[in-house]
């Protein structure tokens, strides 16, 4: 045998070799850092997200910007729709961002294929001040980290009677007697909104977190109304306003 050939041999073997438990203590390793910081997003709860920094080309409503990226749906928040109270002012305080550059942190698409996101400037959470300014309601699908900042942020201007929470003088007129908003078959008209107003006939504007709108009559006396598919079995709310602001506020 060739001596020459066999000592190659055996030095090919011995790299090899050392290869495979290189590769196997990489592999072994990577898992357990993978295994760590699971750990550590189950213990804590914290994910991190990136920022990324965007310009804020046009507002098309008080809680939609377009960007170079395309459409962006504000977290956590509902403006008023078109035509109603308090649209143009949550509209508004985002104009002033157009044109500035400001930071996103992405948490996905919805259907409608816009980004939806935390918008930052000057390290504030944008979507949290328009809630203090009472230019928004709260609009939680799944809490996260930022949920408390603005549920703080929202019960600041709901004490302060501003914004959206500015009071009419027929607030407390109307008391909320039931509430139904379980169906025990889906979208079969058995939900049911059951009110006593106190005071003279309203005009009054009822909506959901979900922006479910309906101008209703509220004659003196007991109101029943049933509805399909509006309140939400996991958690909603219930405003009632007039032309001079909030009527009635439930939220379960």
């Amino acid at each position: 045998m060739n001596k020459e050939y066999t000592f190659k041999s055996y030095y090919y073997f011995i790299i090899m070799k050392t290869l495979n438990i290189l590769v196997f203590l990489l592999i072994f390793n990577t898992f357990i850092l993978l295994g760590f910081l699971v750990s550590e997003v189950k213990i804590t709860g914290k994910v991190t997200y990136e920022r990324i920094t965007i310009n804020v080309t046009r507002v098309i409503d008080g809680d939609t910007i377009e960007t170079e990226i395309g459409k962006v749906r504000l977290l956590g928040i509902n403006t008023p729709e078109k035509k109603n109270p308090g649209y143009q002012e949550a509209k508004d305080f985002l104009v002033q961002f157009e044109g500035k550059k400001i930071e996103l942190e992405d948490r996905g698409k919805d259907k409608y294929q816009r980004t939806l996101g935390y918008l930052y400037y000057q390290n504030k959470l944008i979507n949290s001040e328009i809630l203090k300014f009472g230019l928004a309601t709260l609009y939680v699908y799944n809490k996260d980290e930022n949920y408390q900042e603005l549920e703080k942020a929202e019960k600041y201007a709901r004490e302060q009677e501003i914004g959206l929470w500015k009071k009419s003088e027929n607030y407390g007129c109307i008391k909320l007697t039931e509430l139904k908003y379980q169906e025990q078959e889906r979208c079969k008209n058995q939900e049911q909104l059951i009110l006593q107003n106190n005071c003279e006939n309203l005009q009054v504007i009822l909506k959901d977190d979900a922006n479910h709108i309906e101008k209703i009559q509220l004659d003196k006396g007991i109101f029943t109304k049933n509805f399909s598919c509006v309140w939400n079995d996991e958690g909603d709310s219930l405003y009632l306003r007039d032309e001079q602001g909030l009527i009635l506020f439930y939220r379960y």
